[in-house]
């Protein structure tokens, strides 16, 4: 079979009865599924979890007009609402540190707990420019060990990766209620930035992981199965987090939670992980076999070197570049401006309820189910190449996004027809997942990490500008809707203009580089071979 057109194998190949139903591929999947979840579960605590930690400046007592922005604050908690003013300073060495607590929560619990298991538990005085910092602390080490972290996970296996990126994740989170109270905003900024760190390495090495494991029939569903960890993340992180913090163990205990959650994981995927079929002890040999074959997997041993001047001149690389910057630009002004101009101009608060930020969320994981299975059956059938189903799955996540997004900057101020809107968003705009997301493994399985991993450094860092965009737009008037349609108009364009370059220059078929056991031949055995004797040439039209 020729390996440069799109790279469907003839599935008559296979016996389709040897592979189907549950098999070692399928464990994987729900292995980096939960590794997914449990790592956006965290990323999205921490906007909630801010709530519980920091108190409002205009609740913080009055202590000779002394600033005390950034001190912490030790409350009884069934006394914050009702008597701040018997707090007394106990430390007042430095006013960016100091220490308050109640007369009567000091002789009972308040500062012998020094590991904060029983309250009360502190409370911080950080202004809106520290949170903001410590929610953004995140993405600085997220975006900076991206491209790294595909080269590790080429090395070293997903697995390991894996491992110990959430059993850093682990140890970061359980103490970050003991740094936040010792150390301040700038240690609660350190330790968000080892755990961005630590995260950068999940997409990479789920990549990684897929490009050894999901065979071309499945790989729609599997890598969309996975990939909706991130949106099932954020519904369950949610809610949880909340129910966390009122509950008695306070919101130390959401970092407690989400950090044993973490190790478990991590031990879970060092022991029933594989970074490929030949490494797995369970796995049949007919199993193996289909997934080697059809992704044309050799001396599995063998560290393949990285073909980077090949790699980085890939056309079908840079597509995906563009794609993927589009479409994180579209989601983050979708989580983070979206609902400023809800509350603000259309006076319709999103947040105040947790079912309605939460059900587009989980449409957008229900969706993607189906985008998943009609990508995978598009190809089985033989009804559109895969290059054809990768940019129709991808227009169909990033048009009617784009169309919606005009749609809701002139909706009118109705709770209904805003909800709607935004579940119509979310639930068309993860059909890009089995578009641009899942096409680095068309083009290279055994770099697919690799690749990942430039595309999502590129997308977090452009993408990462939303916000500060959409503040230039906005500065005159932050208040005209007129503005705000502006703003509006940016991020559909930027759906439009990234899907219409990913159309026209996007690409499935498998890279020559990707075998670097042919690709080193001088020359192709097949230019040798009789074209009577050649075998046949399977490629969808």
């Amino acid at each position: 079979m020729d390996r440069k057109t799109d790279n469907l194998k003839n599935t008559s190949d296979y016996d389709g009865k040897r592979v189907s139903g549950w098999g070692q591929r399928h464990q994987q999947c729900v292995l980096l599924f939960l590794c997914l979840t449990i790592a956006y579960s965290m990323r999205s605590c921490m906007g909630v979890s801010l709530v519980a930690m920091v108190m409002h400046d205009n609740k913080l007592p009055n202590y000779n007009n002394t600033n005390h922005t950034d001190a912490a604050i030790v409350l009884n908690e069934t006394i914050v609402d009702n008597n701040l003013t018997i707090l007394s300073p106990v430390n007042t060495t430095d006013k960016h540190t100091s220490l308050y607590i109640s007369e009567e929560a000091y002789e009972s619990a308040g500062f012998f707990n020094t590991l904060m298991l029983t309250p009360p538990y502190p409370r911080f005085g950080w202004s809106k420019q520290v949170q903001d910092s410590v929610i953004a602390s995140f993405f600085w080490g997220y975006v900076v060990l991206q491209i790294p972290a595909g080269q590790l996970a080429h090395r070293f296996g997903s697995t390991a990766l894996l491992s110990i990126a959430l059993l850093i994740n682990c140890v970061v989170s359980l103490g970050f209620p003991l740094a936040s109270h010792y150390g301040g905003w700038v240690f609660a900024v350190i330790f968000r930035i080892i755990q961005g760190l630590s995260q950068a390495c999940v997409i990479p090495s789920l990549h990684t992981a897929l490009g050894k494991w999901a065979p071309l029939a499945e790989r729609a569903r599997m890598s969309a199965f996975v990939h909706g960890g991130s949106a099932l993340g954020t519904v369950l992180g949610l809610p949880i987090t909340g129910f966390i913090a009122t509950s008695p163990l306070g919101w130390p205990g959401i970092f407690r939670f989400y950090g044993t959650l973490s190790g478990i994981m991590g031990v879970a995927i060092w022991l029933l992980g594989a970074d490929n079929p030949a490494k797995h002890p369970k796995v049949s040999a007919e199993e193996r076999m289909y997934i080697e074959q059809d992704l044309g997997q050799h001396d599995t041993k063998k560290k393949i070197a990285i073909p980077w001047s090949r790699l980085l001149r890939s056309r079908g690389l840079y597509a995906i570049v563009i794609a993927h910057t589009g479409y994180s630009w579209g989601n983050l002004f979708l989580y983070s401006e979206v609902p400023s101009y809800m509350n603000k101009i259309m006076g319709v608060n999103i947040k105040a309820n947790g079912m309605l930020t939460a059900l587009p969320f989980f449409v957008m994981w229900l969706t993607n189910f189906f985008f998943s299975w009609f990508a995978d059956m598009i190809i089985v059938k033989k009804y559109f190449s895969v290059t054809t189903t990768r940019k129709l799955a991808n227009s169909l996540g990033c048009v009617p996004a784009a169309v919606l997004f005009i749609a809701l900057a002139y909706a009118p101020s109705n709770i209904y027809v805003v909800e709607t809107i935004l579940v119509l968003i979310c639930a068309f705009n993860i059909s890009s997942h089995v578009g641009f997301q899942v096409n680095h493994i068309d083009i290279s399985p055994n770099f697919a990490g690799i690749m990942m991993s430039i595309s999502n450094f590129f997308s977090n860092l452009v993408g990462s500008l939303a916000p500060i965009v959409t503040g230039l737009i906005l500065k005159s008037d932050p208040a005209s809707k007129y503005l705000w349609r502006q703003a509006f108009f940016v991020a559909s364009g930027l759906y439009f203009f990234s899907n219409l370059i990913y159309v026209l220059i996007g690409t499935a078929e498998l890279a020559e580089w990707n075998d670097p056991d042919t690709t080193d031949a001088p020359k192709n055995e097949e230019e040798n071979t009789p074209i009577l004797e050649k075998p046949n040439v399977v490629k969808i039209l």
